[in-house]
């Protein structure tokens, strides 16, 4: 079958191990089931991946892609849940210790087929095409549970996003401004700040930028370079929610005083669970709000769009088509 992989890694160059070709047909554990792939969508993950980030050299060649829309063996239009977690574990499958994504262990979704857990398929509202579905089961799921489960919001708080641009955040500002909360958005660009007014957000800053008001929580993925704002943004009492560092991991303030004098709460989130993404999946289809889609663009050129995210040249999410 036709698949997008990962042949070699190379932290430097990541797309030097970019493989555009065939590979063979997923094989199907008992408990396991196919999804024949209409749509898929880029996430920073493929491009950790090629760099040999939760990618181990021993299992290339790895079909890439977490997300991804298409038909079961039934025939029903169904989204596929990235998360792949032991089958003896009961309860959030995000704290599975022995939890992975879709092309760390297993072969991922840029592909013609997927093999997925049968309890990993999730149903696909009508009113979303391919395209628009899969875009949700990583960033927009992440989205959705630092904004619904981790962050403590309730109607009418006021959120910050860093980053706007990104996957992550462009979801976090069109999902909260669809909660009721009041949003505000940082970006370095110009063009990006004018977007996230057009997709919700009610203000947007420079990066840095002072805010009219202190905020009840900050959806933080861009890490070093945006971290001493998010917390000198935030409100005693607050709660950052972190999700990513794209920047690095690494701020040159901590800002430890700060947090513990103003009993502020940091909260670790990844991904969601399946009913996170299936609820996800309703609010979507209930609320009429949709993905904002960068572009869409073959699988076959696949480099394009990844090249397109490691440069930062992205609004939204690129989405692949078969």
């Amino acid at each position: 079958m036709f698949a997008v992989y990962a042949g070699t890694i190379d932290p430097k160059d990541p797309l030097s191990g970019l493989v555009v070709g065939e590979r063979p047909d997923p094989e199907v554990p008992d408990g396991w089931t196919t999804v024949t792939v209409k749509a898929a969508s880029i996430n920073h993950h493929d491009v950790w991946s090629l760099r040999g980030v939760g990618l181990r050299e021993e299992s290339l060649p790895m079909i890439l892609g977490c997300d991804a829309a298409g038909l079961d063996e039934d025939g029903n239009e169904v989204l596929v849940h990235a998360v792949i977690s032991d089958p003896s574990w009961r309860g959030d499958e995000t704290l599975d210790p022995k939890r992975s994504l879709l092309s760390e262990r297993h072969q991922g979704t840029f592909a013609e087929k997927v093999a997925v857990p049968t309890r990993n398929v999730v149903p696909k509202p009508a009113g979303l095409s391919f395209a628009e579905a899969a875009c949700l089961p990583t960033a927009w799921l992440t989205a959705y549970r630092m904004l619904f489960t981790q962050s403590g919001l309730q109607q009418g708080d006021t959120v910050l996003v860093q980053g706007a641009g990104g996957g992550v955040a462009t979801a976090a500002i069109t999902l909260a401004r669809a909660a009721g909360f009041r949003v505000y958005a940082t970006s370095r660009d110009e063009d990006k700040r004018d977007k996230a007014l057009e997709i919700g957000a009610h203000e947007a800053f420079e990066s840095g930028a002072r805010l009219p008001s202190k905020v009840d929580a900050v959806i933080e993925t861009v890490g070093a370079a945006t971290w001493s704002h998010s917390v000198k943004s935030m409100r005693p009492g607050g709660t950052i929610v972190i999700a990513g560092a794209t920047s690095g991991d690494a701020p040159s303030h901590a800002e430890l005083t700060r947090i513990f004098f103003q009993q502020m709460r940091v909260h670790g989130s990844t991904m969601g669970t399946r009913d996170e993404l299936h609820r996800l999946a309703q609010f979507m289809d209930v609320t009429g709000t949709r993905p904002l889609i960068d572009r869409e663009i073959p699988m076959a050129d696949a480099a394009d769009g990844l090249a397109s995210v490691i440069d930062g040249d992205v609004f939204g999410k690129i989405v692949l088509t078969l």
